[in-house]
Order: structure tokens, then C-alpha cells, then sequence
């Protein structure tokens, strides 16, 4: 499922620390994972023909796309031309909890739709870190928001 950008603030501020629950689970596990997909191709056979190079993502990978779309935090939006996304992105230093849910899911959804175009972007995010700052920064403004509801 895909949430419309006009809709998309008032649908992922109204989602729930449960509803977050099966996305922020993974976090243990992408710590404890160095690698996230197995790359392949790039040969040449017999007949001179050449592989292209593509990757097949771990399980932990897919689990992840699997609850991004269920829940949906998966945005339609012009994420191509977004280069505000892009710099973040690109940027090792960035403080995520510096944008708000909304700008998150947005990354997470340029990084998912960039991989259906650029086969191996998904798991590349996964192996720089990229994903897991970004669901660790989801995490903590989901807390925060939970603990000001409980006050």
C-alpha cells in the first residue's frame, strides 16, 4: 500500500508506537548484520556474453520492504526530482532527528523506489547505515511522541 502525499502527515502522525512496532523490531538485527545481500553477475561466459551485475538481498531486506508497504509509511511523490532528499542522504553526518516523520518516510521511500531502477540501492543503504539511522532516529521521535501522549 502506498500513501498519497496529500494525505501522507496526517497518516503517519497518526500512526502509533504499535503500528511502528514491526519496522522498529529489525533494529537489533540490522546492528547485528554486516552484510545485507549477496552481489552477483559482472562475468563474462564462454560465448563472451556478460552478466550484468545485480544483488540479491538477505531475508532481512525484504522483511523490511514487506512492512514498509504494510503499514504503509511508502509515500507517492515525486522522489526523482527531490534533491533535498538527496543531500541528506548523501550526507554521512546528517542528523535525522533534525526532520520530522514525514521527511523520513520520504527517504525511505526514494531509497526503495531508487532500487527498482538501480538494482542493489536497497542493500547499499542497508550497508552504509543509511536505513538504520534513519529507523533509529523513527524510533526515538516515536518514543518521544508516545511519552508526551502518556503525559
Amino acid at each position: 500500500m502506498v500513501i498519497d502525499e496529500k494525505d501522507c502527515k496526517i497518516k503517519i502522525n497518526a500512526l502509533t508506537q504499535q503500528d511502528w512496532k514491526p519496522l522498529l523490531s529489525l533494529i537489533p538485527d540490522i546492528k547485528n548484520t554486516s552484510n545485507f545481500g549477496e552481489w552477483c553477475g559482472g562475468d563474462k561466459n564462454k560465448e563472451g556474453v556478460i552478466t550484468l551485475p545485480y544483488s540479491i538481498p538477505l531475508p532481512i531486506v525484504s522483511q523490511f520492504l514487506e512492512i514498509v508497504y504494510a503499514i504503509p509509511i511508502i509515500i507517492d511523490f515525486d522522489w526523482g526530482s527531490w534533491d533535498e532528499g538527496r543531500k541528506i542522504a548523501s550526507d554521512e553526518k546528517f542528523d535525522f532527528n533534525a526532520i520530522d516523520l514525514v521527511t523520513k518516510c520520504k527517504l525511505i521511500t526514494a531509497i526503495v523506489r531508487n532500487d527498482r531502477f538501480c538494482d542493489g540501492a536497497l542493500v547499499s543503504a542497508f550497508e552504509s547505515g543509511l536505513i538504520l539511522k534513519i529507523l533509529k532516529s523513527i524510533e526515538s521521535e516515536v518514543s518521544d511522541k508516545e511519552e508526551r501522549i502518556k503525559c
